[in-house]
């Protein structure tokens, strides 16, 4: 099982300080330093795909892997097309706290911000 390891310092996808920062936070609480965020793209929601996150332990061999500060992020092949040049972006404001997705392949986006179109 070999994962495509990304450098970066010349990234295809952006992995904010913040989101790092944020999901170490939720690693430390589950007490498993063994998971890995990942993020991916499904078909759906009122825009045509959807973003989804979550905590896993094993990396899939089709997988992209970005570190920062000692975490990582996972995306698998498929989701990345969408994902290309996007930003992974964690926000705590006066509308709440959530990890936001800066996508510059979306052509449009719904008000909730997590579906999108193409």
């Amino acid at each position: 099982m070999s994962e495509l390891a990304i450098d970066l310092d010349a990234p295809p996808l952006f992995f904010s300080d913040s989101a790092a920062t944020k999901v170490k936070e939720l690693i430390a609480e589950e007490q498993n330093p063994a998971l890995k965020l990942r993020v991916y793209v499904t078909g759906g929601g009122c825009s045509g795909f959807q973003y989804g996150f979550a905590f896993e332990e094993r990396i899939g061999e089709d997988d992209f892997r970005f570190d920062r500060h000692g975490v990582t992020l996972l995306v698998d092949s498929m989701s990345m097309q969408y994902l290309s040049n996007a930003e992974i972006d964690f926000e705590d404001g006066l509308d709440g706290a959530r990890f936001v997705i800066r996508n510059p392949n979306a052509s449009s986006s719904c008000g909730c911000g997590s579906s999108f179109s193409v």
